[in-house]
């Protein structure tokens, strides 16, 4: 029997981010030696990165950084919450945002087909993934840029890392209004920032739906045009940000409180891992 005790698996769990059984079974194979055993994990878990594609990588974190007015968000992947909370992910995570930074990236595959530390992003991803032995990808990559850009991280979980990030965009006003309307966004999720930008087939048929609900419930006819309107007011309340009723204050929208602060939202992201 391998001469190793229950404090070198958690050593190498937490040097590699493996998985408690992958751990010991390295550990039998290389007869106690964590050096090896690093070896047998890495070496088996290339062998495993093609088989693990068509796994679901639904955990994760956010990433953001902001500096004035510019602001990169990534999305980091992997299968587990385990993996998702260890400090080699977290860690993996840092580098990936850093390198987005730094070659000013604008989506995942520009990202992880970049050279960081003399090989692609996408290898040493690859890497990752044969050492912890789950499937770790970059999601979704985005930057902001704008007069002002601020960023939010919210933890949906208090021992998980932020699984929701936003960036927000405005000009003029303070940092202060920019932040809260960030939070709004990590709260109330819309999709769009105006309705200019909603598909116009898709607003006529939240029209066609609320008619024939209307006249399904009975509705009058004299008031139909009214209903109608009312409803495809409520779909644009639910997924255009400068519309949404605010969260701080309902009894406003967020476009009238940017208005009274002094600012305008010019752009927003928001990810939620696994979404």
């Amino acid at each position: 029997m391998a001469n190793y005790t229950a404090a070198d698996i958690k050593a190498l769990r937490e040097q590699t981010g493996a998985g408690m059984m992958d751990v010991k079974k390295a550990l039998d194979e290389a007869e106690g030696d964590t050096a090896k055993a690093t070896e047998v994990l890495r070496v088996k878990g290339l062998k495993g990165v093609t088989k693990r594609e068509g796994r679901s990588a639904s955990n994760g974190l956010v990433r953001v950084h902001v500096d004035g007015d510019a602001g990169t968000m990534v999305e980091v992947n992997c299968e587990t919450d385990f993996v998702a909370k260890g400090d080699k992910f977290g860690e993996l995570a840092d580098r990936v945002i850093a390198q987005a930074v730094a070659v000013g990236a604008p989506d995942a595959e520009t990202l992880l087909s970049s050279e960081m530390d003399g090989q692609t992003v996408q290898a040493v991803l690859d890497e990752a993934n044969a050492t912890i032995g789950e499937k770790i990808e970059v999601k979704r990559v985005a930057r902001l840029d704008g007069e002002n850009v601020v960023s939010y991280l919210h933890r949906t979980s208090p021992d998980l890392p932020p699984q929701i990030g936003v960036l927000v965009a405005t000009a003029g006003g303070d940092e202060q209004v920019a932040r809260d309307i960030a939070m709004h966004v990590a709260a109330f999720s819309p999709t769009v920032l105006t309705r200019e930008e909603i598909d116009p087939e898709v607003v006529e048929n939240e029209r066609r739906i609320a008619e024939q609900t209307a006249r399904e419930e009975g509705k009058p006819e004299q008031a139909m045009s009214k209903i109608v309107e009312g409803r495809v007011n409520a779909y644009f309340k639910d997924n255009v940000l400068l519309d949404q009723p605010f969260a701080k204050d309902p009894k406003k929208s967020v476009a009238k409180v940017a208005d009274e602060a002094g600012a305008k939202v010019t752009g927003f992201v928001r990810f939620k891992v696994g979404v």
